[in-house]
């Protein structure tokens, strides 16, 4: 579990951690796989319902799509609001509340709307489990079990280590139910936990080629009006995490939206200075996301990629990873292109990424 000390960081630095952060959270798997597995085989599953708000909600989008694919059984990710308040992402029809299970993802412990979800979750008669980097949060009061979060010490305001070691952990988390389960077999199993500690062996290589292009790229991202983020199938969630990184830290406008529906309607507004990010998940999008980045390349030239594959015409603009991941590993990749552009991006602009500029707190007990 990781302790709160009292240690100046930077986001900035915690990008750059990343890759020793993350071999010892896949080193010491176990220790999050197995008290999930536990909990899921307790009893029948139905349906897993994930919940967290801002990062933890994207993980919790990656989440529910890992589920739904890899395991078989149907995962959703609702807002935990939207969960609270109208029962979004349960099946209304249910008639075994012990068959939902409902996962809390809090890297603190104190989202207020995360522990409210759980809180609900238990009056309705759910089964709950909580991911967080602090077993003494008040998220760990509120459920059946508790995994820990193993992205070491972050302080900062937003969250980088700890949305890549959230990523790894519920990736994990799929393969190690689907084994348990029989919706893969063993060798799938291993194979795709090899992989995971292949891209953690190699993910100095991942941080450095993301900061190389950013450094190339720097003066033309750091001059655009606008910043659109695009993604697709798996990589959704990857998407809405680079919305926020980019929003949070680097502060322009900044908007998120499915390939496919961006060029219905969203394109109108396209001007010469406005900076796209595709998000290249090697799925069945990949050739109509590559046709629809070079046409708006002909009108706006920072036009990137962001993927694994190799692709024809890709060019200095782009970000194609030595380090090859399969499409469900690959989002643990794409998140830090984006996490370039949003800490070392503010840092060149001068903005103390540290420091909220609106000095109010809602989001988590005992801020002030």
């Amino acid at each position: 579990m990781a302790e709160a000390v009292d240690i100046e960081q930077t986001v900035l630095g915690n990008v750059l951690d990343q890759p020793e952060m993350l071999q010892a959270a896949f080193a010491a798997r176990e220790s999050f796989a197995t008290p999930f597995v536990a909990a899921f085989q307790a009893a029948p599953v139905s349906r897993v319902v994930f919940l967290g708000s801002g990062t933890s909600y994207n993980v919790a989008n990656l989440a529910a799509s890992y589920f739904t694919r890899i395991v078989g059984v149907e995962g959703t990710a609702p807002y935990p609001t939207e969960f609270t308040n109208y029962g979004a992402g349960v099946d209304p029809g249910v008639t075994d509340p012990s068959t939902i299970l409902c996962v809390g993802i809090s890297q603190s412990g104190t989202s207020i709307s995360t522990c409210g979800a759980l809180e609900h979750a238990r009056a309705k008669g759910y089964r709950t489990l909580a991911l967080t980097g602090y077993a003494d949060g008040r998220v760990a009061t509120l459920v059946d079990a508790v995994a820990p979060l193993l992205m070491g010490v972050e302080i900062t305001g937003p969250e980088t280590k700890g949305y890549t070691a959230s990523v790894l952990t519920v990736y994990l988390w799929a393969y190690a139910t689907a084994l348990a389960t029989g919706a893969v077999s063993e060798a799938e199993a291993e194979a795709a936990v090899a992989a995971a500690g292949e891209v953690t062996a190699r993910f100095e290589t991942v941080v450095r080629e993301s900061e190389e292009w950013y450094d190339r790229n720097r003066t033309g991202l750091l001059h655009s009006t606008r910043v659109n983020i695009l993604g697709y199938g798996i990589d959704y969630g990857t998407m809405l995490e680079g919305v926020l990184k980019v929003a949070e830290m680097l502060r322009v406008p900044t908007i998120g939206n499915l390939v496919e529906e961006h060029v219905h309607g969203p394109t109108y507004a396209l001007r010469f200075d406005h900076a796209t990010l595709f998000i290249g998940s090697d799925e069945a999008e990949f050739e109509r996301m590559v046709e629809i980045r070079n046409a708006i390349g002909e009108h706006a030239p920072g036009a990137h990629v962001i993927t694994c594959r190799d692709f024809p015409g890709a060019d200095e603009r782009d970000l194609v990873f030595s380090v090859k991941a399969g499409v469900f590993l690959a989002p643990l990749l794409y998140t830090v292109p984006f996490q370039f552009l949003a800490a070392k991006g503010g840092k060149d602009v001068y903005i103390d990424t540290n420091v909220n500029p609106v000095p109010i707190h809602f989001g988590h007990y005992g801020e002030a």
